[in-house]
């Protein structure tokens, strides 16, 4: 694999591909009947922005602290960090650079989001500092960090988050925390690898039953929100099945064609799961802002 320049490294530590995780802060946007709002757009692509800088931030401090683990680690040793693409003082340098832009951007939208962008940060920190290796607990902080988002999201548009919005992230990313934490336990399994702590813990047979559950947890809370939308009522059900789809498609993925990449990724290269996100946004779009 050729070397990258330093700029190509710091972006490709940064995961710029990643940041699909945080389109969850048009979520407050889009459920709240304001996609058409010029003011509401920039704000919510604004709080957009400070996100993606925050979470840049992190996985600079990750992969500071696991650079000797990664190293060993058969795909992660290409990090830029572990390769020696990308210099440890230089990621020093980086990653509160990006922390403090996106802090500065999360307080000139309110300091409602300002506050969630700092909050987010800590987390992450706290995530990659130990928190990511003590069972149950991993995945809830992950599952924390997207419920921030959909909150910083509402907030920024002055838009109220339901309960039942909220409860279907929370289940929603524990949904991709196990799911994730079965690729790589099947991963380390079949390498004879062990470079997370944490898999010691996790049992396939215990992660099959955490994603059923919480499989049935997204699908159902969210169908009762869709229900109770304050909005339209319950005509929003008619986005439950492109949602239901799209997550029986990304389980068939793992578990019968053994994807191993990232969500991300498996987003970005599945025409499945592009159909299934395209069909709910349409049907949203249409139900919110043309036949409402």
């Amino acid at each position: 694999m050729p070397r990258r320049s330093p700029l190509r490294a710091a972006i490709k530590t940064g995961r710029p591909k990643e940041w699909i995780k945080n389109v969850f802060v048009f979520a407050g946007l889009l459920f709240s009947g304001k996609f058409t709002h010029g003011h509401d757009i920039l704000t919510a692509l604004v709080t957009f922005v400070a996100f993606c800088l925050i979470s840049s931030a992190g996985y600079f401090v990750n992969d500071l602290i696991d650079v000797e683990l990664d190293r060993k680690h058969p795909k992660k040793r290409f990090r830029p960090l572990a390769a020696g693409e990308l210099s440890e003082a230089s990621a020093k340098a980086i990653a509160p650079v990006l922390a403090l832009i996106a802090i500065a951007i999360g307080f000139a939208v309110n300091w409602q989001v300002g506050l969630m962008v700092v909050g987010y940060g800590v987390a992450q920190m706290a995530y990659s500092l130990g928190l990511k290796q003590i069972v149950i607990i991993d995945v809830m902080t992950l599952a924390g960090l997207f419920i921030l988002r959909v909150a910083a999201g509402a907030s920024a548009v002055d838009a109220h988050a339901s309960e039942w919005l909220i409860l279907c992230t929370g289940f929603l990313a524990a949904f991709l925390g196990f799911t994730k934490r079965r690729q790589e336990a099947v991963s380390e399994l079949h390498e004879g690898t062990a470079t997370r702590p944490v898999l010691e813990h996790y049992s396939l047979p215990f992660l099959d039953q955490m994603v059923s559950l919480v499989t049935t947890g997204t699908v159902i809370s969210y169908a009762i929100y869709t229900v109770n939308s304050p909005l339209i009522g319950s005509q929003m059900m008619l986005t439950v099945p492109p949602v239901i789809y799209g997550i029986f498609r990304y389980l068939y993925l793992i578990y019968d064609r053994s994807d191993d990449r990232s969500m991300a990724q498996i987003v970005a290269g599945d025409r499945g799961i592009q159909a299934a996100g395209a069909a709910f946004a349409l049907i949203a779009f249409l139900l919110l802002y043309v036949f409402n």
